[in-house]
């Protein structure tokens, strides 16, 4: 595979997990509308004016939890994977002594072509590690020296 197909795979794989979890939020925020429907129709006591409450706290939860999917599909649409600089940048391939960074989003390790990429967010603590960073440069994290061998 080439670069760009491999960066290509792995932002692929960063859209799919975002959009597996908005969904899923989505189905919760309709079952939660539903159940809430079901328990307004069931009568007007004290239990069921808790189980309203209850509910509606679940929606609002939900619907906040849609609006961080939102906040991580806003960062997948600036992820540009063409561009290639001597710096760690959103959407870089930092290649280290000890993994290789795939600066996007966190959803951990993907696997292409039998070879491991570690999915960070630019503000996770490696994120936060490697942005701006160049060919040769060293850092310590969890305790561990790495020295950065590629930027792609």
């Amino acid at each position: 595979m080439t670069l760009l197909e491999i960066k290509e795979a792995l932002l692929a794989e960063c859209h799919e997990k975002v959009s597996g979890r908005y969904q899923k939020i989505k189905q919760t925020i309709v079952d939660l509308n539903e159940a809430l429907e079901e328990v307004s129709n069931s009568g007007g006591d004290d239990g069921f004016d808790n189980s309203r409450s209850m509910i509606q706290i679940d929606i609002e939860n939900a619907t906040k939890q849609l609006g961080e999917v939102n906040i991580l599909k806003d960062v997948l649409q600036k992820i540009d994977i063409k561009s290639i600089t001597q710096y760690a940048r959103l959407g870089s391939l930092v290649k280290t002594s000890n993994a290789t960074y795939f600066l996007s989003l966190s959803i951990g390790t993907v696997s292409i072509n039998n070879e491991n990429y570690l999915c960070v967010a630019l503000h996770s603590p490696i994120g936060d590690m490697l942005l701006g960073k160049q060919t040769g440069d060293k850092f310590v994290f969890n305790q561990v020296e790495q020295e950065i061998l590629e930027i792609k």
